[in-house]
């Protein structure tokens, strides 16, 4: 397996190079080099490390939020809190019954089913959104009105709505008892509950971090096994709402608050570690990929997710209304909220596993809008954001 992952990794540092070469997102030349190499096509990474995918990719998505965590700042957050929890809500919504009404009629899925396939859909990805914010916002773009980090924050919450979403059609198609009230009730709980917990495990960090003195290398180590204990309390979510992935961003944001010396060493180090995890991170999204699958959905699933797009950006748009961006950055917003991956990678399959009629569509679809809105989306957030964003002159 070893021998592999470094041949994966080395054709993927190669892949990246060209791609940036020609002023291409090197990410777009790594899902491409996980879809050829995966086992739904020349089959070239190991079944060892495939194993492993879920893992990696769990671990790359902890390094992002780390980073992400590691440079949000106070007051920026009180500039874009109100905003930030719109665009969490509004357009995940939208386009989720948009998708939901567009696919009973257009693929013939029952309600339920229409309803999985259009919150499996809603979610966006913070994979793929997160690192380019980040990108941006070192870079200087969009810093006047903080547009990367209002992107970022309601990236991270859009998927706790999509997922509960998901549960509430999931269990009306497949008969299971469910409480519709608790389940709505339960996202603001793990909202509130993901928020605090990472508070409490930051200050933690920060109280020990100031108490025993260590390489700042220990102290990443440190701070990386407390992100991922706190990402598998998730795994409880029946029993008590958490929403990690705003908890490991909040660690990072109490760590600058706190200690700014310790924050600043721990983002030079995890920047490191990102090279490596972004790698691990795309090329195995992209062997997930069923290309095969995907054709089945044809050119109705292209429709369905056109529709989708179109209802996303109209909910950003809602969502942004009383900023104080202008209308082109409203654009960028609607741009850098396309991307698909993670979610549907993860739960698109999930119906069909369940017996659910309409599952065969259900993934066709989610697999198709991997394959179309992760590039797609990409691509124009690179593309766009040095003419749709100001750039700091500092």
């Amino acid at each position: 397996m070893l021998v592999n992952l470094a041949l994966v990794v080395i054709t993927a540092l190669f892949i990246n190079w060209c791609f940036e070469k020609v002023k291409i997102p090197g990410l777009l030349g790594m899902i491409i080099l996980g879809i050829v190499f995966g086992p739904n096509c020349l089959g070239w990474i190991s079944v060892d490390l495939l194993h492993l995918s879920a893992e990696l990719r769990t671990a790359a998505l902890i390094v992002i939020l780390i980073r992400a965590g590691l440079g949000l700042k106070r007051e920026t957050l009180n500039e874009v809190g109100f905003s930030a929890l719109k665009m969490s809500c509004i357009p995940c919504l939208i386009e989720g019954f948009t998708i939901t009404l567009v696919a009973k009629f257009m693929l013939a899925l029952s309600w339920p089913a229409a309803g999985m396939l259009g919150f499996i859909i809603a979610a966006v990805s913070p994979a793929v959104v997160v690192p380019q914010m980040l990108d941006i916002k070192t870079r200087g773009y969009g810093k006047n009105r903080e547009v990367p980090t209002l992107i970022l924050a309601g990236a991270s919450i859009d998927d706790v709505f999509a997922i509960t979403m998901f549960g509430v059609f999931l269990a009306a198609g497949t008969g299971a008892a469910v409480n519709i009230a608790m389940q709505f009730v339960k996202v603001p709980i793990g909202i509130v509950l993901g928020i605090g917990v990472g508070l409490l495990v930051g200050w933690l960090l920060v109280k020990f971090f100031n108490r025993f003195e260590m390489r700042a290398t220990k102290k990443a180590i440190i701070f990386m096994i407390a992100a991922i204990l706190l990402h598998k309390i998730e795994y409880f979510k029946d029993y008590v709402p958490i929403a990690s992935l705003l908890g490991i961003m909040a660690m990072g944001f109490v760590m600058l608050e706190l200690n700014n010396r310790v924050a600043n060493e721990l983002a030079q180090k995890f920047n490191k570690v990102w090279i490596l995890a972004e790698i691990l991170l795309f090329v195995l999204i992209g062997a997930q990929v069923n290309i095969h699958v995907a054709w089945h959905a044809g050119l109705i699933g292209i429709a369905v997710i056109a529709i989708g797009l179109a209802g996303r950006s109209l909910g950003v748009w809602l969502a942004l209304l009383g900023s104080r961006l202008n209308a082109k950055e409203r654009l960028f917003c609607c741009f850098s909220y396309f991307p698909k991956a993670t979610v549907q990678a993860a739960i698109g399959a999930i119906p069909l596993s369940m017996g659910v009629k309409g599952g065969e569509v259900i993934l066709a679809v989610a697999v198709l809008s991997i394959i179309l809105t992760a590039p797609a989306g990409a691509g124009l957030i690179r593309a766009t954001h040095t003419r749709l964003l100001e750039k700091n002159s500092d």
